[in-house]
């Protein structure tokens, strides 16, 4: 089993954190799906499917009557259908029109809680004219060859619908008909059609030995930080980048490993190397180094050979002027979004301790709106001409074009209230000009 020695991890954070410069942006383009937007189950889907967290009461109990469990942000669970949100990484590839593959989250943000949210991946159109985005194809993950290993929540069906009871989904690239999927829980890489059927589950491996998180299906209670796991929990794949050859899928961990005792190895991420020819980890790795301030990253997508994005976030959601403060708990923000960053990194240049160079930035809340184009109210004291995106998770980006991005955050519904104060986000699409972070 592979463990981190405490004193090791300790040598390797003093490696330098390489120095970026901060870039402007600017938004050209806003666009959103609404948060109450359902998704019917397929026609062969179990029954149960139709109502979605059934199982996110805080005491455990089931809930099957829809809308009985209250939410502060007012939309209340369980759901009639499966909801559209959580979008969580954007492929490199396109469909033939150009539109998006986009993947969705694993429901309600635990192995525990979603056993009935059914696993998907879509394609998106987005009209940043309009402000609308068409949801134009939702592929929905099964097994029916049972490739998976171990028992899943629909085992006993024919077709084996997948749920976020028994993956976490974060990473999505597309090689040639190949589906390829990052996830958390394992963590894996999965393959599959791009109808959605699986065929193939790859444990991960660093350094000859299988990483683990706690949501590992072979762990149990009780076990060991840094001695039965180094992948904390929610720390398995966030970024699954592939390069534009489609040689190398490269996996970055949200949140750094940790050695026997629990603690951080360091404030960086391990990315490793898979070939998805020969469906085999490679053995190159190389490590990233956190923005301070930076708890973990949302999203990593090539936009060259060498070069690609990294999105940084901390773990806070709201404008800051309205942090709450000591004793306020209505009217404010309890822990507002401070570090929300996109990072050009350079896979070229990787250093003698193995951190790849980290070259420019640009600041999510701080971004030039000069012709008014945001179309959503965001509550806080904005200034006027600025645009800030204050979620929790912003978990996708790609290029779009010679000097432009798309930038679209996880709206963990209906959890997460990052742009009202007691309203469910919404899934935003954010079309940003940023030629100096893109420049050669």
């Amino acid at each position: 089993m592979f463990r981190l020695n405490a004193v090791a991890g300790l040598l390797i954070t003093t490696a330098p954190v390489l120095a970026q410069d901060m870039v402007p942006a600017t938004l050209v383009g806003h666009a959103a799906i609404p948060a109450n937007t359902m998704s019917a189950p397929p026609a062969d889907a179990p029954q149960d499917l139709w109502i979605s967290g059934k199982f996110t009461s805080r005491d455990g109990q089931r809930a099957d009557e829809p809308g009985s469990l209250s939410q502060r942000t007012g939309l209340n669970l369980p759901f009639i259908g499966q909801p559209f949100q959580g979008i969580s990484g954007y492929a490199y590839q396109r469909d033939a029109d150009g539109n998006l593959y986009a993947l969705i989250d694993n429901g309600f943000g635990s192995k525990l809680n979603s056993p009935d949210a059914m696993l998907s991946f879509v394609r998106l159109a987005a009209d940043f004219e309009t402000g609308s985005v068409d949801i134009l194809d939702r592929i929905w993950l099964h097994d029916p060859d049972k490739i998976v290993p171990f028992r899943i929540a629909y085992d006993a069906t024919e077709t084996r619908y997948l749920t976020g009871g028994d993956f976490d989904l974060e990473g999505l690239q597309i090689v040639g008909d190949t589906v390829w999927i990052g996830e958390e829980f394992g963590p894996y890489l999965i393959s599959a059609t791009l109808d959605g059927r699986i065929t193939g589950l790859y444990p991960t491996v660093l350094e000859g030995a299988e990483l683990l998180s706690p949501d590992h299906p072979t762990l149990r209670v009780g076990a060991e930080a840094g001695v039965d796991y180094t992948v904390p929990r929610s720390g398995g794949y966030e970024g699954l980048a592939l390069t534009p050859s489609g040689d190398t899928l490269w996996g970055m961990l949200e949140k750094p490993l940790v050695v026997e005792g629990g603690e951080n190895e360091g404030e960086f991420l391990r990315v490793l190397a898979f070939d998805p020819a020969a469906g085999d980890w490679t053995g190159e790795t190389f490590k990233f180094a956190l923005t301070e301030g930076a708890v973990a990253i949302g999203d990593f997508n090539f936009i060259d050979d060498t070069r690609a994005l990294v999105i940084e976030r901390d773990s806070g959601q709201g404008d800051p002027s309205l942090a709450c403060a000591d004793g306020e708990e209505d009217g404010c923000f309890p822990r507002p979004a401070q570090v929300k960053r996109i990072s050009l990194i350079d896979t070229s240049q990787i250093d003698a301790d193995g951190f790849v160079a980290k070259l420019r930035q640009i600041d999510l809340m701080d971004i030039a709106d000069p012709d008014g184009v945001a179309r959503l109210p965001t509550d806080g004291d904005v200034p006027a001409g600025r645009f800030t995106m204050p979620f929790v998770t912003i978990e996708s980006v790609i290029r779009d074009g010679d000097e432009h991005i798309i930038v679209g955050n996880d709206n963990n519904l209906p959890f997460s209230a990052g742009r009202l104060l007691a309203s469910p986000d919404a899934n935003e699409m954010v079309r940003l000009h940023v030629p100096e972070l893109l420049a050669e």
